[in-house]
């Protein structure tokens, strides 16, 4: 391939890091996959930190090899992040504070003897910033995107933006959407988040607590859901009613006109999409009606995410230097 500028993009996930080198035209020149590492509390997370910046180092040195000139870095990361420290508190990653954007300019720096912009954001507004710019959201200026997969979380497009809130926004899954006896205590602490029954992970462990069987996932559950399993139907309906309370409340509150469902779940199909539009439709009164669809960018929406962020930033550090 003829050299070009590239932006080097990689989205860490708990099990793995999809990477790429994306050119200005958003052309992927390379794309890999690497296992991110198990954390370990009593390192503070430190082998996976050590391993995203080795990977982004290591691509970085591979564009230059192949005579590309590398414009900026993006990396997308779950958990919350302090946008103003660039720090990371990643429950999965067992990161609490961590400051990841010092560490990956530190690591370019000593790698490359000079500093090129990183942008640092989160993996889910990252994916629907991707979906946003050239995906299922494409053309809206008030829209949602929200991935079904071992978290929930949402990407905010507000009057044509994307809502940070600093690193806080979008943690549609844990508000707190169910009561009394039913409701299960979620790793963020509190009791009936939608996480706790609407996630990927939830319907695996919801379906062993009714039954004792333990199930390969959600897909498994799916595949029971499918065969006529009465505890595979009452875990999936439980868990559609509370996706249409969020679905409902965040069309009250942000008027999205599309709303793109991605993640693990969305390989349901219409099996889940069709119940979530009918029961959103039931529900609405004097609210504007969202359309609901699949994502269409899959894995590679984050990734293709923080390529997109990391070009926005060269370009406007290049527009300011003028």
């Amino acid at each position: 391939m003829d050299p070009c500028e590239v932006v080097v993009a990689v989205d860490l996930g708990g099990t793995r890091m999809k990477c790429g080198l994306v050119a200005a035209d958003g052309a992927v020149l390379h794309r890999e996959t690497r296992p991110t590492p198990r954390a370990d509390a009593r390192d503070g997370g430190r082998a996976v930190l050590d391993a995203l910046l080795e990977t982004v180092v290591e691509l970085g040195q591979k564009a230059r090899a192949e005579g590309h000139r590398v414009r900026a870095i993006g990396v997308v990361v779950p958990g919350v992040i302090d946008a103003e420290h660039g720090t990371v508190g990643a429950e999965n990653l067992e990161w609490v504070g961590t400051p990841v954007l010092a560490e990956l300019h530190a690591a370019v720096r000593a790698a490359d003897g000079h500093d090129v912009p990183i942008v640092l954001a989160h993996d889910v507004r990252a994916g629907g910033y991707a979906e946003f710019r050239q995906g299922a959201l494409a053309g809206t200026t008030n829209s949602m995107f929200l991935p079904l997969g071992t978290g929930i979380a949402a990407a905010m497009i507000v009057d044509g933006s994307l809502v940070s809130g600093d690193g806080y926004a979008g943690e549609l899954g844990h508000s707190k959407f169910i009561h009394g006896d039913a409701a299960e205590l979620c790793a963020c602490g509190q009791w009936g988040c939608l996480e706790t029954v609407a996630s990927a992970a939830a319907l695996a462990r919801r379906y062993t607590a009714r039954t004792g069987r333990t199930v390969d996932g959600a897909r498994e559950v799916m595949e029971l859901l499918a065969a006529g399993d009465p505890d595979a139907a009452q875990v999936w309906q439980d868990a559609l009613a509370a996706l249409i309370d969020a679905l409902v409340l965040y069309t009250t509150l942000v008027a999205p006109t599309r709303i793109a469902i991605g993640g693990g779940l969305v390989g349901a199909g219409e099996t889940l999409l069709q119940p979530l539009r009918e029961g959103v439709h039931a529900r609405l009164t004097f609210q504007r009606e969202p359309e609901i669809v699949a994502a269409v960018l899959g894995e590679e929406a984050g990734m293709l995410g923080a390529a997109l962020m990391a070009w926005d930033r060269a370009v406007a550090d290049e527009e300011g230097q003028a």
